[in-house]
């Protein structure tokens, strides 16, 4: 195949389709449902992509180099600092019984 023969598709960035409060809500909910826990950091790291990382950064008091060290694969980010990103982003956490299923 000829290099002037290939799509050129650019790579999906949910970032992108994170426009609305409830798509965000919908997108972090299922992310803390899958028990790999960096599902959920790279979650946060979508919205924050979507909402403007600086702004989320300063309105949760990190720098971006640290939003960037606390939302990569593997980190081990804090309660608090993901309380307060949390914050800045708008969304909060709702703890509920699980779903009863007959």
């Amino acid at each position: 195949m000829k290099n002037t023969d290939r799509l050129s598709i650019a790579p999906f960035d949910a970032s992108d389709y994170l426009d609305n409060e409830e798509t965000i809500a919908e997108y972090l909910s299922a992310a803390l449902e899958n028990s790999d826990p960096d599902a959920f950091l790279i979650a946060v790291r979508d919205v924050a992509k979507a909402r403007g990382i600086s702004a989320i950064a300063e309105n949760a008091g990190l720098g971006r180099e640290s939003l960037y060290k606390a939302l990569k694969p593997g980190a081990k980010p804090r309660f608090d600092t993901i309380r307060r990103l949390l914050d800045a982003l708008g969304v909060k956490f709702d703890v509920v019984p699980p779903h009863i299923q007959a």
